[in-house]
């Protein structure tokens, strides 16, 4: 079973458009969510969003497509891709080999634009020109046509749980030898669709979300995309062999638990054996995380729900906190985005501030780490808990 490693990453979000950029914007604790002016729609200058503030339009000029009925979630998605493949070094052949596989994960896919193409399809008689985006696979496809990549290309679609378990499972394809490398990641925008769901469910917080504090109002909706390169043990590294890639880290636990307890809210069966189950995976005791990258969405039961397992996995758990605080909840991004942030701590041996914190839950009493410092680092978790039930936490360790 081949050792999986990281070697390229790439991230766009509402703190930065580049994986340097996130970084800087984490040291230096910058809010990237606003009472949103790009997005259209009837809540924009209303409610809170972690909105990235570039145009669909000028996406389209930097990334150069020109294509009909790309969406904006696609976009995103090709501008995390490109810097994902740029920093590992991938050659279009590379790209192109059949062991070269794509694991990609959105939770609305070209859904974002179902109001576009309702209207299109009330003034058009050939239909909309997003029609052929409205598939959840449509992302993955454009980055397969695109890079005309020849290997295994799957779409997870498992809530806010999504691109960790694309992580998951390219780092399955590898262990078990289906492919050598394999880009895994996800994207999602903002889209009417999303937020008159959510505010459906009466979680959006009218002011910018305070994961794990006492008076948490809800989530904020964000986007994003980030995408990273696994590789096998078996890949020369770039100090070994010129021209090859460098390793961030090593992907050494994972676990999915599915408990189907409620549509959207948490029993802490699922989110306690996903923590449990990825320590396992990686051979590690509770004593050995260092530093956990919590879901922390700001909702009422959630925050209270994962800090409750945290002090019953761990007793006194580790330093946490939680990055929606910066970027807002990028749904089939996060556990990808979260990721990139996980490897930076790693990397750079540092941590940083979960925003907007004032007064610890009742409850259980818990405080997220609340400014940026140095610390030593070897093993860092990570969680992403979706509807239904579906939690995944993954456990990134120094290389």
């Amino acid at each position: 079973m081949s050792r999986v490693f990281i070697t390229g990453m790439g991230v766009i979000s509402a703190i930065g458009n580049t994986t340097a950029e996130n970084h800087r914007a984490l040291i230096a604790g910058n809010c990237g969510i606003t009472k949103g002016a790009n997005f259209p729609s009837r809540y924009a200058g209303v409610l809170p969003f972690g909105e990235i503030l570039i145009p669909t339009s000028a996406l389209q000029e930097q990334l150069r497509v020109s294509d009909t009925g790309v969406t904006r979630t696609t976009l995103l998605a090709l501008h995390a891709f490109k810097e994902a493949i740029a920093d590992a070094g991938l050659s279009p052949s590379q790209l192109m080999s059949p062991d070269t596989a794509l694991v990609g994960a959105t939770t609305v896919g070209g859904m974002c634009l179902m109001d576009q193409m309702f209207d299109d399809a009330n003034k058009n008689t050939g239909g909309s020109d997003f029609l052929s985006s409205y598939d959840c696979a449509s992302v993955n496809m454009f980055l397969q046509a695109h890079y005309k990549m020849k290997g295994l290309v799957n779409t997870i679609n498992t809530a806010c749980s999504s691109s960790s378990n694309a992580i998951l499972y390219g780092a399955r394809l590898i262990k078990n030898g289906f492919a050598k490398r394999v880009l895994v990641g996800g994207a999602d925008s903002l889209s009417k669709f999303t937020i008159n769901g959510f505010n459906a469910l009466h979680i959006l917080s009218p002011e910018i979300c305070a994961p794990f504090d006492r008076d948490r109002q809800g989530l904020n909706l964000g986007e994003g995309a980030a995408f990273l390169v696994l590789e096998g043990e078996d890949v020369p590294r770039r100090e070994e062999a010129p021209g090859h890639r460098k390793v961030y880290a090593e992907l050494t636990g994972y676990c999915n638990t599915n408990d189907a307890y409620h549509p959207s809210s948490l029993s802490g069966d699922g989110p306690y054996l996903a923590m449990k189950g990825a320590l396992q995976s990686a051979q590690l005791s509770e004593d050995r995380i260092d530093f956990i990258n919590a879901h922390g969405t700001g909702t009422e039961n959630n925050d209270e729900v994962e800090s409750r397992v945290m002090l019953s996995l761990f007793g006194t758990p580790p330093p946490f906190s939680s990055a929606k605080s910066n970027i807002g909840h990028t749904l089939g991004a996060a556990g990808a985005v979260e990721a990139v942030y996980s490897i930076l701590n790693l990397v750079h041996q540092e941590i940083y501030a979960g925003l907007n914190f004032k007064e610890p839950i009742p409850a259980t009493g818990l405080r997220p780490v609340q400014a940026y410092q140095k610390m030593s680092l070897e093993h860092v978790m990570s969680n992403s808990f979706g509807f239904g039930g579906n939690c995944t936490s993954l456990i990134f360790s120094k290389a």
